[in-house]
């Protein structure tokens, strides 16, 4: 029953098996943690947004505003409604570089304030709500590919510009006065619209990319941009944000209302195909069916297994009970005691103590022995199993060498 305890404590292979269990989840975090830093290393800097006239990316406007201000051209970068309200006096033109994500507030604010004064709104590839507020009875059509066309019009900022790259969105209206350039399947992709008596007009342009940076220089789009937004000497480049507090003023949408209703119908679909799995995976098959193990496995081994186990999860009260429940079990027949009051300790100790000849002790030291606490190490929990299986030792030894009577006396 004795058994041989390591030196070394428990505690140090539950943290070596921590650290194999958690390293890769580790590693992975720390790999994801410095790929970040580099990123943000790599990346920081003077950074903006498409169409950003500060910014020199591909995708920014910084080379176009710098042409402008040669031309004597000031420029005043706005992000809310309001400012752009405001900025957007007399002899100004307002451009708005994505006005599909204003609220219809903001975009009847925005026009309300530069209908009846002179200058110029440009609308880059506006869609039917800004269309709507802007130039009422103006249709979009699909979009068209980019590519370098001829002005094919008699605006003369067109003719004066040349080829330009123009595409993206197309547009059809009725109205008189309209200039209608850059054409592609009938319909422009660039479409002039002036405002009688007021002295101010409305451009659209189907697509942004020939203010960008990288095609600036191509064609003659760098003339068409000039001319567009270069007509009067001050522009309010208004560039929307989402953090621009007029657009709380709608009805704020939540995160079901942003997924298409095809993907909703999708997501229903999958999340009933995993209800479905999950009661497939958790039926009964059938009561449990037993079966003989493949191999004999020595009660030895099955031993040294389980106290590997206990010691692994450090579970010394738990090894404690198993061996003094285990020597109670035992020690019950030998000493006249029956099964059920084996594990009772006002019965097991008297008679346990009636048959010690030679006792290892007072009848206190017994209860501890065989009902005490768990023990508070490792060395603790072997001296214990060391004294449980001294005490079996003696009442057996007592047992076998007790005269006997003879049957016929």
């Amino acid at each position: 029953m004795t058994t041989a305890a390591p030196d070394t404590p428990a505690l140090a292979p539950t943290a070596r098996g921590l650290w194999t269990r958690s390293r890769g989840p580790l590693l992975a975090l720390l790999l994801l943690v410095v790929s970040g830093v580099v990123l943000g290393a790599l990346q920081s800097g003077e950074q903006h947004g498409r169409l950003d006239p500060r910014s020199a990316d591909r995708t920014g406007s910084r080379a176009l505003v710098r042409l402008l201000t040669a031309h004597g051209v000031s420029t005043q970068v706005v992000t809310t409604s309001e400012e752009a309200a405001a900025a957007a006096g007399p002899d100004t033109t307002l451009l708005v570089t994505d006005p599909d994500v204003l609220t219809q507030d903001q975009l009847t604010g925005l026009h309300t304030a530069t209908a009846h004064t002179p200058g110029r709104t440009v609308l880059l590839a506006p869609g039917t709500s800004s269309l709507e507020t802007f130039t009422p009875g103006v249709r979009m059509e699909p979009p068209a590919r980019m590519s370098a066309r001829p002005p094919a019009c008699s605006l003369p900022d067109a003719r004066r510009a040349g080829t330009a790259l123009l595409g993206g969105l197309r547009y059809a209206t009725a109205a008189d006065g309209a200039d209608r350039c850059y054409v592609s399947g009938g319909r422009p992709t660039l479409l002039r619209l002036p405002a009688p008596g007021t002295g101010r007009d409305t451009v659209l342009l189907g697509s942004a990319d020939l203010l960008y940076n990288q095609h600036l220089a191509e064609h003659g789009n760098a003339s068409l941009a000039l001319q567009l937004l270069g007509t009067h000497k001050h522009l309010v480049w208004y560039l929307p944000s989402v953090s621009d507090p007029s657009s709380a003023q709608d009805q704020q949408r939540g995160f079901l209302d942003l997924i298409p209703s095809g993907w909703r119908w999708a997501l229903l679909q999958l999340a009933f195909a995993a209800i479905c799995a999950a009661l497939w995976r958790a039926r009964r098959l059938g009561p449990l069916v037993p079966e003989n193990l493949p191999v004999t496995v020595p009660a030895a081994e099955t031993t040294e297994g389980h106290a590997r186990l206990y010691e692994q999860a450090n579970a010394r009260d738990r090894a404690s009970d198993v061996l003094r429940s285990a020597t109670r079990t035992r020690l019950a027949p030998l000493i006249g005691v029956s099964a059920a009051h084996a594990h009772t300790a006002d019965v097991l100790l008297p008679a346990l103590h009636a048959h010690l000849t030679v006792a290892p002790g007072p009848e206190a030291d017994l209860h501890v022995l065989l009902f005490g606490p768990a023990p508070a190490d490792d060395r603790a929990l072997v001296r214990l199993a060391d004294q449980l299986d001294a005490l079996e030792s003696s009442i057996v030894s007592q047992e076998r060498h007790a005269p006997r009577e003879h049957p016929d006396r």
